[in-house]
């Protein structure tokens, strides 16, 4: 399990990982986006439900 949590720290200290986190806030910043993404999880929640 530490070397998985070590890959990801390395990654996210990437140009990639830095690129791919700016692109994730660009989208959270978006209102549709956000609905859309609120939407999966309200139905994600919903199954484990049943």
């Amino acid at each position: 399990m530490t070397a998985l949590l070590a890959r990801i720290k390395r990654f996210a200290r990437s140009p990639q990982g830095r690129n791919a986190a700016a692109s994730v806030r660009r989208a959270a910043a978006d209102p549709r986006r956000r609905a859309q993404a609120q939407r999966l999880l309200d139905k994600l929640r919903g199954r484990r439900r049943h």
